[in-house]
């Protein structure tokens, strides 16, 4: 993890699912970084940062323009209620000499935000889950951190829901 990340993540026009994905990211990362709870980022995003609110801003400006505010609030609130169950099943999977502490800021919200996706139903399948968040990570890291993200998401899924990914016959 040595470049800095990007920061600037654009999911396509048309995806509020992704842009849910995208605000809960960000939402997390708020949240940890100003120490406030779940529900005060969510209602901050939902008055300020979703939808269009009279304003010309957009992604550039940590906006999220369309995003699936049932979704978004469904993980902000999973991966907080769920917090100490989620950051050890996300060190379960991280090398012995990483530390959840050690990931990036932004990182750590994404694997957070996808494992409260993963840990919170199967109305997304896993492998859709997981390619969402790539295209999320793609969006904030220019670096090596798209694979290693990859690498944990893959085992939290298979950990989390393994009946997925069993052969069929």
């Amino acid at each position: 993890m040595s470049q800095a990340p990007k920061r600037n993540p654009r999911p396509n026009a048309g995806r509020p699912r992704t842009g849910a994905r995208v605000a809960a990211v960000q939402a997390l990362f708020q949240s940890e970084a100003g120490g406030e709870s779940a529900e005060t980022v969510i209602d901050q995003f939902v008055r300020h940062r979703i939808g269009t609110l009279n304003s010309d801003a957009g992604f550039e400006d940590g906006r999220v323009p369309q995003a699936d505010v049932p979704l978004f609030s469904k993980i902000v609130r999973g991966a907080a209620k769920d917090s100490e169950a989620i950051d050890a099943a996300i060190s379960g999977h991280l090398s012995a000499n990483w530390s959840m502490e050690r990931l990036d800021p932004v990182l750590r919200a994404l694997l957070r935000a996808a494992a409260a996706e993963l840990w919170g139903g199967t109305d997304t399948p896993a492998r859709v889950v997981i390619n969402e968040y790539m295209d999320i990570a793609h969006g904030f890291f220019d670096g090596e951190e798209p694979r290693f993200a990859n690498g944990v998401l893959d085992a939290l899924a298979r950990q989390m829901r393994g009946d997925e990914f069993q052969q069929r016959p």
